[in-house]
């Protein structure tokens, strides 16, 4: 499938909304949550638009007009998303006015704001772009459903390019929750040196990512989506092997022919099993990890889907995400394999090309 990124635009934890840039200043946070570092809005939305919107509409319109900017789209023939939860915050608000007003004198802003499908409406609404509109919400596979949504939008010719994003954001309160679960790492972390805290759990992350998707090769094109896979609920290593063999053979390429594998890391001795089967026994090559500079959540994909892209332009891995470093080479990256999962559940694979 003759799929391209053209532009990226990322809110999240890291530094990431300079395009000219690649992981050179890494944060630190102190807190057990990995929040986004927030750019400037002015400079994208207008002032007086903003006081009214919620922090997650305010990032995620930001990030989708980077990604336009830098693919130079002013209007996209789709735009399509996919998010987990949603507006977590407006929902928290519409909920707690409900218990605070005992369901009466409500305001419905809150509630409105709360679905999933707000954000691609915002977008649309904010590049005045009435094309193809569309919100998934499957949980892990919620950002690999809105991907796959574009693709084949792309390859029957039903659009020339497509804006996809994938967004979902953490609050105080659903951390708390979460914390309350063998989800979140009990003890202080220190999130940069995640996988030496060998217990259960992880850390907390959040994320705004958007991509400009074309059907055509063009100067300054970050790299090939070769094609993407999903699978659910695999019984054994043995079966997840089989689905990456089958996978890289269907797209002509061997797991010998790959340059980087980019795995989905996150710190759980629950769920990392898996990567550190596949490092030990199946690929030779060299490996990245991103998680301990995002943290987790569910449509983390897209994250891991523009640190493999970035790694394939910059022709470079970022010395914080290189995962084996004694055994890493230095080598040209043409040929990458991302791989993830959201709590060994939603397992899915990106082949990325040069």
């Amino acid at each position: 499938m003759e799929i391209f990124i053209k532009g990226t635009g990322i809110i999240s934890p890291q530094k990431t909304t300079d395009n000219s840039v690649f992981l050179n200043d890494i944060v630190t946070h102190e807190k057990d949550v990995l929040n986004c570092v927030e750019p400037s809005y002015k400079e994208y939305i207008n002032p007086i638009q903003l006081r009214r919107m919620s922090r997650l509409i305010k990032m995620s319109i930001c990030a989708s007009k980077v990604c336009l900017k830098e693919a130079g789209i002013e209007n996209p023939g789709a735009i399509i998303s996919g998010t987990g939860l949603g507006l977590v915050e407006d929902t928290e608000k519409f909920l707690n006015s409900v218990l605070d007003y005992k369901e009466q004198f409500l305001t419905p802003t809150s509630f409105i704001q709360s679905t999933h499908n707000t954000i691609s409406g915002q977008v649309a609404i904010a590049l005045q772009c009435f094309n193809y509109n569309n919100t998934y919400s499957h949980r892990g596979f919620s950002f690999e459903s809105a991907l796959l949504d574009a693709m084949l939008l792309i390859h029957d010719k039903d659009a020339e390019n497509a804006l996809v994003g994938g967004f979902d954001e953490i609050t105080e309160q659903h951390h708390s929750i979460l914390k309350k679960t063998k989800w979140v790492k009990k003890e202080k972390v220190n999130h940069l040196d995640l996988l030496h805290y060998k217990t259960p759990g992880t850390v907390d992350g959040e994320g705004v990512s958007f991509f400009a998707l074309t059907g055509k090769r063009e100067e300054g094109t970050y790299a090939q989506i070769k094609n993407i896979s999903t699978l659910y609920k695999p019984k054994d290593f043995k079966e997840i092997e089989n689905h990456i063999e089958k996978f890289l053979a269907e797209n002509g390429v061997s797991k010998n022919d790959l340059d980087l594998v980019v795995l989905g890391l996150n710190g759980n001795t629950d769920t990392d099993g898996i990567y550190y089967h596949l490092t030990e026994n199946y690929f030779n090559t060299n490996y990245a990890y991103f998680k301990h500079l995002c943290g987790e959540y569910h449509t983390v994909g897209a994250f891991a889907l523009w640190f493999g892209v970035k790694c394939i332009k910059h022709q470079t891995v970022p010395e914080i995400a290189i995962f084996n470093k004694q055994t890493f080479t230095n080598k040209p990256i043409k040929n990458v394999l991302v791989y993830n999962h959201f709590k060994n559940i939603n397992h899915s694979f990106y082949l990325l090309n040069q």
